[in-house]
């Protein structure tokens, strides 16, 4: 029995990397910056936060930006501001955005 799980985990990784690679390979980070632009005001040119209540996305995981973009669009997670501003971003804007602000490595001050 613990071998038959074992091999099922297996099978269930093997298949969510194999996803997360096709997902990869459709995101582009250089169409993510183009749309950016519009996000610079709040979170900075290069995803640095300009603003106090606004959260750094540098470096942030490409899944986690693009999870919370769709919660903010679909309205499971509200603010007054992002809530307009993902509403019409479609499923490849926010995986390129997601690309583009996770590219950047963050250097931590010690």
């Amino acid at each position: 029995m613990t071998i038959r799980r074992f091999a099922l985990a297996m099978g269930v990784a093997g298949v969510l990397l194999c996803t997360q690679s096709m997902a990869q390979d459709k995101q582009d980070p250089k169409a993510g910056k183009e749309k950016a632009q519009s996000c610079a005001m709040c979170h900075g040119n290069e995803g640095m936060a300009q603003m106090p209540n606004a959260p750094h996305l540098a470096g942030q995981p490409t899944a986690y930006l693009a999870e919370q973009l769709k919660a903010f669009r679909s309205g499971a997670r509200k603010n007054e501001i992002m809530s307009v501003i993902a509403k019409p971003l479609s499923d490849a804007d926010i995986d390129n955005l997601a690309a583009y602000y996770s590219s950047f490595e963050i250097q931590l001050k010690r």
